[in-house]
């Protein structure tokens, strides 16, 4: 949801351009003088105002507030986040593995 302009007595116009890969990209241009503002959706969000549609100031153009947010949509993203979680996990159980090795080594010199 973006904020297009300051005053409440303005009109928009929009205009909604399907990207190739998902999502949308929104002109909305201001009835009084021409102004636009580009607002990009994200995809696998459900629009709330369609093509040419009369919006007014404020108005959701999706059902989600929280649109953009965390990035849900991008995979790369989240398969990003999981490996570098799983790798954490993994240098965690190693340096608990090294530890114990340790121990092992410093009973086995106290046997001597």
């Amino acid at each position: 949801m973006g904020i297009v302009a300051n005053t409440r007595e303005c009109e928009f116009k929009c205009k909604i351009i399907r990207k190739e890969k998902g999502g949308y990209k929104i002109t909305i241009t201001d009835a009084l003088d021409g102004h636009q503002v580009v607002d990009i959706i994200p995809s696998r969000q459900k629009l709330l105002v369609s093509e040419g549609e009369s919006i007014k100031l404020d108005q959701p153009l999706t059902i989600n507030p929280n649109v953009g947010g965390f990035g849900q949509g991008d995979a790369l993203r989240v398969q990003g986040i999981l490996f570098f979680l799983a790798s954490i996990v993994f240098a965690q159980i190693f340096l608990v593995l090294k530890k114990k090795q340790f121990e092992k080594v410093q009973v086995s010199k106290m046997n001597f």
